[in-house]
């Protein structure tokens, strides 16, 4: 008994570590810090739960290789109450820190959540077709993101909130920048919303996440973060020679 009590101990010790624990590297964006954040809380259960239950099958194996007949386990009432205050703990923890995940809408962007996007704040039209990808600054003019290479190309300044709204004009298509942390479906005929705020200058790879026929996979675009000074450089600029 004095084993299973130890179990739960470090059980519910690393449930409480796991809700203090803060992330130490740092984050390419606030979806990719909360969703990395969250990986990293769930291994802190997901480690001593591994660890118990492999070490108590192997005992099991161990102490009863030899024995000739299965015997039946006699009731154990404070077995089974510590396993069950164990189980809800850690469903409770999961649920919570989930929660505060997926009800942030730098993860789960929602129509009313917030008050944006407002002032200051970057939108960007991501319009997928096959097999291409058209983006567009509705709020500035409605400026085209310039082709770099063959695939468009995304500026957003840091420390700034952008909201992509994604659509489709004929299959479902993905929206993937995975290093950022986001991922959102382009449905024909619907308009999905995500957000972030990216934190590290960098030039990060997206791509169609939905397979969507022949040339699916060269629907590349990249997303660039730069400072608040050079992105609005690049506005300036962009909407000089288009407007042009």
């Amino acid at each position: 008994m004095r084993r299973t009590r130890l179990g739960l101990v470090a059980l519910l010790s690393a449930v409480v570590l796991a809700l203090v624990a803060d992330p130490v590297a740092a984050q390419a964006s606030a979806t990719s810090g909360l969703i990395n954040e969250l990986n990293g809380k769930l291994l802190y259960v997901a480690i001593p739960i591994t660890v118990i239950t492999e070490a108590i099958l192997i005992y099991t194996v161990i102490r009863f290789r030899r024995s000739d007949e299965a015997q039946p386990t006699k009731e154990n009432r404070r077995l089974e109450i510590t396993w069950t205050i164990a189980t809800a703990a850690v469903l409770l923890f999961v649920g919570v820190a989930s929660y505060g995940v997926l009800a942030n809408p730098n993860v789960t962007y929602m129509e009313g959540m917030n008050d944006g996007p407002g002032e200051g704040d970057v939108v960007v039209e991501a319009e997928a077709y096959q097999w291409g990808w058209n983006m567009k600054y509705p709020e500035e003019g409605n400026i085209t993101a310039p082709n770099v290479e063959g695939n468009p190309q995304i500026v957003i300044p840091k420390d700034t909130d952008v909201y992509f709204r994604i659509t489709s004009t004929d299959v479902i298509h993905g929206f993937a920048v995975p290093e950022l942390g986001l991922k959102q479906d382009a449905m024909p005929g619907a308009t999905n919303t995500i957000k972030t705020v990216a934190y590290e200058e960098d030039t990060y790879q997206g791509y169609c996440t939905e397979y969507c026929g022949v040339a699916h996979s060269q629907m590349y675009f990249t997303v660039e973060v730069v400072s608040q000074e050079e992105y609005q450089e690049w506005l300036d600029e962009q909407q000089s020679s288009q407007s042009g």
